[in-house]
């Protein structure tokens, strides 16, 4: 199952994260490491449906990613004192992973994909073999939470 997994993800996984994390080597590495753990979580795996072991994909790339970020900015602190600027983006960019971390199911996914992106409803419709009205509906509800989260 996981072999059939990386045959139909690997490449679509990759392009989504070098398009996120802007660096082609890290992009590799944090896709491979994400296969690594679905072998680790094959059982859970099983008794998904497809489009949900996608997604289940996607956010482990995501979250991955998410703690790269958390790490590097830790080593970053440690080997220098960065300006004042450069903290409130790094914890701004903490925040709103931490933010988009705590949506419900597919949200969080479709919200990075749609709105940081640049994907459309229909793309991500076919992606997640979703059709288009209910990808605008989980937007709807991604934005909505998130305003609640803001509170």
């Amino acid at each position: 199952m996981i072999e059939e997994l990386y045959h139909s993800y690997q490449k679509e996984l990759t392009a989504w994260c070098r398009g996120m994390t802007q660096n082609a080597s890290l992009a590799d590495d944090l896709v491979q490491e994400a296969f690594l753990r679905a072998l680790i979580n094959s059982q859970l795996l099983e008794h998904l449906r497809e489009n949900q072991r996608r997604a289940w994909l996607y956010r482990t790339v995501k979250n991955l990613y998410l703690d790269r970020v958390r790490h590097s900015a830790y080593e970053t602190a440690q080997e220098n004192v960065p300006e004042q600027t450069e903290i409130r983006n790094v914890y701004a960019e903490i925040d709103w992973a931490q933010l988009l971390e705590q949506l419900p199911g597919e949200e969080g996914v479709l919200f990075t994909m749609r709105y940081l992106q640049g994907y459309n409803s229909r793309e991500l419709g076919q992606m997640f073999e979703l059709p288009e009205g209910t990808v605008r509906s989980k937007l709807l509800s991604a934005r909505k939470h998130l305003r609640e989260l803001l509170r």
